[in-house]
């Protein structure tokens, strides 16, 4: 068990206060996140589907990757792969927008139509719980350390554990990307 510290947040339904645990055994899938509409979303109901937890953000020399990840999520939603946007500020002010700018943004010049969440912190003062686990040795030992830029992704088995890590300019069409998600994706 590890701690959760951000009151207000949701995990499985219950609100969590400084203090509050969450089961090693539910890992990702134990939150609750607000989607891009403000609704809560509990990440268990992705279990069973693989998932790409992506950073991301508006105004970034990186953010052409919109492009190639809902293209990848269009190809393999089918198969049990999901892509989750998680936008965020920390990197150059590179995500000013509102939930709304940045919902239309995304509707209009990428067209994305994988989940899309509320703006969150992923590194430093504020770094929402996700992130703490996403990044925290003891909880994601083998792929943890700070997020460096927009676009870090974070690969999930259907178990909800992280399997992989990729960095910002590292891109969902390369070799190392496809291969690890075409392998999780193979496994039922």
């Amino acid at each position: 068990m590890f701690p959760i510290g951000l009151e207000g947040w949701e995990k499985a339904g219950k609100p969590s206060a400084p203090g509050a645990t969450l089961g090693e055994e539910e890992g990702v899938l134990g939150f609750t996140m607000k989607d891009i509409e403000g609704k809560d979303v509990k990440l268990a109901e992705f279990k069973g589907k693989v998932v790409l937890i992506v950073n991301v953000a508006s105004k970034c020399g990186l953010t052409p990757q919109y492009k190639d990840l809902e293209e990848l999520y269009a190809e393999n939603s089918e198969k049990g792969l999901v892509v989750l946007g998680f936008p965020a500020n920390e990197f150059g002010g590179q995500e000013p927008g509102t939930e709304k700018e940045i919902r239309d943004f995304c509707e209009k010049t990428y067209r994305v139509t994988f989940p899309m969440f509320s703006k969150i912190v992923v590194k430093g003062d504020g770094m929402h719980p996700l992130y703490s686990y996403l990044t925290g040795e003891k909880t994601n030992a083998g792929f943890s350390g700070d997020i460096k830029w927009n676009f870090t992704k974070f690969l999930v088995s259907r178990e909800g554990k992280v399997v992989a890590r990729f960095e910002p300019k590292v891109k969902v069409t390369e070799e190392g990307p496809l291969k690890a998600i075409q392998a999780e994706l193979e496994k039922k």
